[in-house]
């Protein structure tokens, strides 16, 4: 039973980072103290932006580039979705366009995919934060998730030091990085990524539309919904689909669920820093298992020092419409592509009697 369960999740047994654990508790616990002792909404975007750079395991080779990336993307992700948070037009364009890059990431591999899937969260936490505090500068929002993935950076060079590594380790080389890339784009039929990548443009795009044009608070359980929704290969069947939709829907319900039960910022800080510590101690090698994970954690980070818990309907109806246009995208685009290969399919069937037969043909020619 054991073996059957790794197989169905691909679960990988892996040693624990505590080094990297102890980075990201260290570097989120400084902003979310400091924001629950003033009561600025700045420091969120600081504890964004440590949680975001702290994915990035320090001691691995290409682990400082990884998290100066994660840093710079999401900085940026995120003072655009606040940015484009009141400009409908240009919201439906950049959602669709973060649908596009992580389709286009996924195609290049797990890590690069997990890259696509941090970013997509930034754009729907700067979009749905939008209105929600008296802070309303972009650029503000930009520098201070950047702030607090440069603190993570500082505590993760001190560990590099104590393990008596360089401070920044040998980069590969250029052209090498590119063959393995090209490596994993040839595994993916293009057709098929085509179609991955139309699903996914249609229901980002449809999501931050909808948030953007209703004014819905809180945002970003919609839009967090979609993409977390379509991760788990919703086009195999529509019993798998339906199970997964619903496997999400029940994972936001139970975190809304506590956060409501709890209702306080002290206490939702003592919770979440152990929990961010062994989330990152424990992080899933499993694509589908990271995605849910990071995605409840940065939900969680960006709920700790909310005041309106008292409306957990808002919350949850927002996941469900999310999960629902994910569904219904998913489900459509399965179904045009079956339309498209049934003619195709007709076509190979009648023309192979006709190859089978002038194969007989030829062969009883010489006899006449």
């Amino acid at each position: 039973m054991k073996r059957s369960f790794r197989q169905i999740l691909g679960w990988q047994r892996g040693r624990p980072a505590w080094g990297a654990a102890m980075v990201a508790g260290l570097g989120c616990a400084l902003p979310l103290l400091l924001g629950l002792f003033s009561g600025h909404p700045g420091f969120l975007w600081a504890t964004v932006g440590a949680f975001q750079a702290a994915k990035a395991n320090p001691l691995h080779r290409l682990g400082m580039l990884r998290m100066l990336l994660l840093i710079a993307l999401g900085a940026c992700s995120a003072g655009l979705g606040f940015w484009a948070a009141t400009l409908p037009m240009v919201s439906l364009g950049l959602f669709a366009f973060y649908g596009l890059l992580l389709a286009w990431l996924q195609r290049y591999g797990t890590e690069a995919g997990k890259l696509g899937i941090g970013l997509a969260i930034c754009l729907c936490l700067g979009q749905g934060q939008s209105g929600v505090a008296d802070f309303n500068n972009p650029q503000a929002i930009a520098v201070l998730f950047a702030l607090g993935g440069l603190w993570v950076t500082l505590l993760a060079f001190g560990l590099r030091g104590l393990h008596g590594l360089r401070m920044w380790p040998y980069m590969p080389r250029f052209m090498s990085l590119m063959k393995v890339l090209r490596r994993h784009a040839r595994r993916t039929p293009i057709r098929q990524w085509r179609m991955h990548a139309l699903t996914y443009i249609l229901a980002a795009a449809l999501g931050g539309l909808v948030v953007n044009l209703a004014q819905l608070p809180r945002g970003y359980w919609l839009t967090l919904a979609v993409f977390t929704t379509l991760q788990m290969n919703l086009q195999r069947s529509f019993a798998r689909a339906l199970q997964a939709s619903l496997g999400v829907l029940g994972a936001a319900a139970v975190l809304i669920y506590m956060g409501h039960s709890l209702a306080d910022p002290p206490l939702m800080v003592m919770i979440m820093l152990p929990l961010v510590i062994l989330s990152r101690a424990f992080q899933a090698h499993h694509y589908g298992l990271f995605v849910l994970q990071t995605t409840l954690c940065f939900l969680l980070l960006a709920e700790t020092l909310a005041q309106d818990w008292y409306l957990p309907e808002i919350r949850l109806i927002n996941a469900t419409i999310g999960v629902g246009l994910a569904l219904s995208v998913s489900l459509l685009m399965t179904g045009l592509l079956r339309l498209i290969r049934r003619p195709s399919s007709r076509k190979t069937t009648a023309t192979a009697p006709a190859t089978n037969d002038a194969r007989k043909d030829d062969e009883i020619s010489p006899l006449r």
